[in-house]
Parts: structure tokens; C-alpha cells; sequence
């Protein structure tokens, strides 16, 4: 019989990690792991929740691996596992442009499984997945100081890319150029894509990196009554179970309606 907490449920060392750039993402704000954390799962999630939570970023999220790498559950109820951790808000699944295409100049996506011990709701997954990382929840404390959309912009960068983890200093130092940036693109995908697109195998100062390329990659000032062009949408949310891609409204709890 499966144990009931989930904290003895680790992971083999030797858990596969997926190709570059796919895999196991972790969410942000995240509450710390405790004994009850998946309690209000069914047995089978939580335990397969407690084994999620301790792999590495970037292992393999497939139901096949997962099946091979615990001893208590196969394929198929594992993918049914998936699916209540899915629904119960913890999980959802992303497929992402890539940055750099192929060689032949064809469109490639990476795969992405995001993962919150934390549980999100749909309106929280669809706002993250869009690159607005929400405000943690904080039961109506005010948060002091408030920092500047430009400040949250470039802190949320390492989120996309660890090689552009900026520290609150370099925040600091590189907010108003950013302001600067986002008064002329609002728009936070593009900022991001900016940003983050085409990085070099080594970034040796995210600061600088950052700094350059806010510097070199400002955009034009708009004509007053100009129309923006709405921006190609670069992230689609997955269905956890059959993997079809579409809109988030059209995926509530991560799963089609087929699917659910």
C-alpha cells in the first residue's frame, strides 16, 4: 500500500533528465514542503505528488518515465495521477516557441512541465504562462516597498532563463532604463523575448548582459496614434492527459474537455 506522506516518496538519483531546455519546471512563490502539503489529493496523486516535488529541475515529466522510476503505480495510473494533479491545480503542462529555430528555418517547439507544490488556480496558471508572474498571496499584509512594473520585469527574467537571474541590486541599477524600454513596448512577452532570445552558451554578468542589450535593443518611439500590432502568441497550454494544445480558458484544470 502506498505511503501516505508524501515526503518519503523521493526520487531515484538516477531519474532521467530530459533533453536541454525541457522537463520539470518549477513555478514561483512556492510554499515550503510539509507533511500535509498533499493532503487534500487522493492517495495515488499524493504520493505521486511528493515524488514530483522532489526531482530536479529539467527531469522527465513523461507518464512512461514516471511509471519506470517508482515501484507502486504503472503507465496508465500514473497519467490518471497526473490528471487529479493537474485539475487539483499543481500542475500544467506548456509547449513554448524556441528561441532559436532549426537549421532549416522550420518552427520548433520545447515542452515544458511547470510545477507548483502550491496550489494555482486557473486564472494564476494563465497569468504566469503569459509572463506575469502574480504576486504571492500574502492574507492582506501591504507589501513594502512596492517595486515598479520595470523592477518586477527584470527580476522575473531568471524565471525564464536562470542565466539572467539578476540580484535586487542589479534590479535597482537597471530599472529606469527599463522603464524607458516598456514606456516605448509595453507589451511583457515582447520585453521578455527581448531580453532572454538568442542568449550565448555562457553569460558571464547577467548585468551587463541585461544592460546591453536594454540598450540595444530600445524600441522606437510610437507615432501618438499608431496601432500596436498584436504580438504572435508564443506559449500554448497543453492538456495534461492526450497533450492538445489551445488557450487556457479552453483548458480548465490544465485538461480538454474530452479529457475531463
Amino acid at each position: 500500500m502506498a505511503t501516505q506522506n508524501p515526503i518519503s516518496a523521493l526520487p531515484s538519483p538516477a531519474h532521467p533528465m530530459a533533453n536541454p531546455g525541457y522537463g520539470k519546471r518549477g513555478a514561483p512563490d512556492q510554499g515550503p514542503l510539509r507533511r500535509d502539503s498533499f493532503a487534500h489529493l487522493p492517495l495515488r496523486a499524493r504520493y505521486l505528488a511528493g515524488f514530483i516535488d522532489a526531482l530536479p529541475e529539467h527531469a522527465a515529466m513523461d507518464a512512461k518515465t514516471l511509471a519506470k522510476a517508482q515501484p507502486l503505480y504503472g503507465q496508465a495510473a500514473v497519467r490518471s495521477a497526473l490528471n487529479e494533479l493537474s485539475a487539483a491545480g499543481h500542475l500544467r503542462r506548456v509547449r513554448r516557441l524556441s528561441d532559436t529555430g532549426s537549421v532549416d528555418g522550420t518552427t520548433r517547439w520545447v515542452f515544458h512541465t511547470y510545477w507548483s507544490r502550491t496550489t494555482r488556480s486557473d486564472e494564476w496558471w494563465a497569468r504566469f504562462l503569459e509572463g506575469d508572474v502574480p504576486e504571492p498571496e500574502t492574507a492582506g499584509i501591504p507589501q513594502a516597498p512596492e517595486r515598479s512594473d520595470a523592477y518586477r520585469r527584470l527580476a522575473q527574467l531568471g524565471l525564464r532563463d536562470p542565466r539572467l537571474t539578476l540580484s535586487a541590486a542589479d534590479c535597482a541599477a537597471l530599472e529606469a532604463a527599463a522603464a524607458e524600454w516598456l514606456a516605448r513596448e509595453p507589451d511583457p512577452q515582447i520585453f521578455t523575448q527581448a531580453m532572454t532570445a538568442g542568449l550565448p552558451g555562457v553569460v558571464h554578468s547577467a548585468r551587463a548582459f541585461v544592460a546591453s542589450r536594454l540598450r540595444d535593443k530600445l524600441p522606437p518611439e510610437r507615432a501618438r496614434h499608431a496601432a500596436a500590432p498584436a504580438p504572435a502568441r508564443r506559449t500554448l497550454m497543453e492538456c495534461t492527459d492526450c497533450g492538445r494544445p489551445g488557450r487556457h480558458e479552453a483548458l480548465p484544470g490544465g485538461l480538454c474537455r474530452e479529457c475531463r
